[in-house]
């Protein structure tokens, strides 16, 4: 064994970590690798092996942990059933004959899908199906038409359900159903806020979004009809948790059945339709719990080196403000949504920023502050997916519109850019906008 300190261990995992990623390991096994390394390094081979004889077990028979591959299941359901064509036609018909119409309802469309799928990058690719080829039609500007798409797509995982609330919900041991809760106004928001943006550049350039034809009354209130499932199935599930009537794993559950019917009846699923949705479940499924059990044992390995608590008892002596923490913590985010994808980042961090911000004095109960901090982060790993160089959402639209040079699409995502960044600011300064749903329903 070296003879170093905890914190110099802790910082050449980190540097270990961040090599294995510079040469494409994938972020699950690295952790996964500099976490056994580390903890073979620090505790020894039978400490090791006494660890991962119980580690794997106990992470994989988690309970709450079976919601998600139930959620991932449920938006495999709701893409086969063809539920985003028909969310983005109804959002069209109403919204389309304004300037900058069609752009709105895929910010519409995506926010519906993103209320029955918990994933971005599903959104980000089933809404671009569906809503590109309008916006091409109406020339609509490559910027704009490709830009609000890959903006929409990170609703995915902001409107509850959400994979990674779910995960920071395991890691911080927070109230899965509360954390919903609390995700769901910042999420209209978020919506809310694309639609303005897409409003202030259709009027400093016209051109970029022309209005549609309007559609009869008749058309729009058939749209309506064609998405009383999406509707139907999301205040059953998203309803039925956050009254209590049953668990998030039940929510999910009941989910999984509605979209499956719902597939069923409008003619989209056969054989290979249900082979499809359990190959898509159990590919994506196997990928996050393989980063789930790397992120563990790497955190097991920071345990070993007290470098959590050593950054926690500097940053609570510092003498600097709990808001001016968040924020340094908000960049450091930004800076690695450059170079890593929302979950990693999720996975990374939180063993890290969770025993600091716990043991700040925010002015609040400290489990107010897991759902506040929880928000915080996922909104800001979120803007990582459309920044440079990796945005994997700009990836997935791009791949779509092979015709539109990527840099555009990365131009046409900088005034979302800009929402998200006041949009983090006003969650930040008021954290009442996080936590009224919660303390309302409690109060109920």
């Amino acid at each position: 064994m070296f003879d170093l300190t905890g914190i110099e261990y802790g910082i050449i995992g980190f540097i270990s970590l961040m090599a294995l990623l510079a040469i494409r390991i994938p972020i699950g096994v690295a952790m996964l690798l500099v976490g056994l390394g580390g903890y073979l390094e620090i505790a020894g081979q039978a400490a090791l092996l006494s660890y991962l004889k119980t580690e794997v077990y106990y992470r994989f028979s988690t309970f709450d942990l079976s919601v998600a591959p139930l959620f991932i299941m449920m938006g495999q359901f709701a893409a086969k059933a063809g539920l985003s064509q028909a969310l983005f036609t109804a959002a069209n018909r109403w919204l389309g004959h304004f300037r900058g119409g069609v752009a709105m309802a895929s910010i519409g469309g995506c926010a519906g899908f993103g209320a029955i799928s918990g994933s971005s990058l599903a959104t980000a690719a089933i809404m671009g199906q569906a809503a590109l080829p309008e916006l091409k039609r109406f020339k609509y500007s490559d910027s704009l038409a490709t830009g609000c798409l890959a903006a929409g797509g990170t609703l995915g995982i902001l409107i509850p359900p959400s994979l990674i609330l779910i995960i920071y919900a395991i890691m911080v041991e927070a109230n899965i159903t509360t954390l919903f809760q609390a995700a769901l106004i910042p999420g209209i928001l978020a919506a809310l806020g694309y639609v303005l943006v897409i409003a202030i550049v259709v009027r400093i350039n016209p051109e970029s979004g022309p209005a549609a034809p309007k559609a009869s009354r008749a058309e729009r209130w058939k749209s309506l009809i064609d998405i009383w499932s999406v509707l139907l199935i999301f205040i059953l599930v998203m309803g039925g948790i956050y009254s209590g009537i049953f668990t998030p794993t039940e929510g999910a559950g009941i989910g999984c059945v509605g979209t499956f019917l719902i597939a069923i009846t409008r003619g989209k699923m056969r054989w290979n339709g249900i082979k499809d949705v359990f190959l898509g479940t159990a590919s994506t499924t196997g990928l996050i719990f393989l980063i789930v059990l790397g992120a563990a044992i790497f955190s097991a390995f920071l345990g070993f080196t007290e470098l959590p608590n050593d950054l926690a008892d500097y940053f609570k002596n510092s003498g600097l403000a709990p808001v001016t923490i968040i924020i340094m913590m908000v960049v450091i985010y930004i800076l690695l949504g450059f170079v890593m994808d929302s979950l990693s980042m999720i996975l990374l961090t939180v063993p890290i920023f969770w025993p600091i911000i716990a043991n700040l004095n925010f002015g609040m109960p400290v489990d107010d502050v897991k759902l506040w901090f929880g928000i915080v982060s996922l909104i800001v790993v979120e803007v990582g997916l459309i920044t440079p160089p990796v945005g994997m959402n700009v990836f997935v639209i791009s791949s779509m519109a092979k015709d539109v040079p990527m840099i555009e699409t990365f131009k046409g995502v900088i005034p979302f850019f800009l929402s998200d960044a006041v949009r983090v600011a006003i969650i930040v300064w008021l954290p009442s906008l996080t936590l009224f749903l919660p303390h309302l329903l409690v109060a109920d």
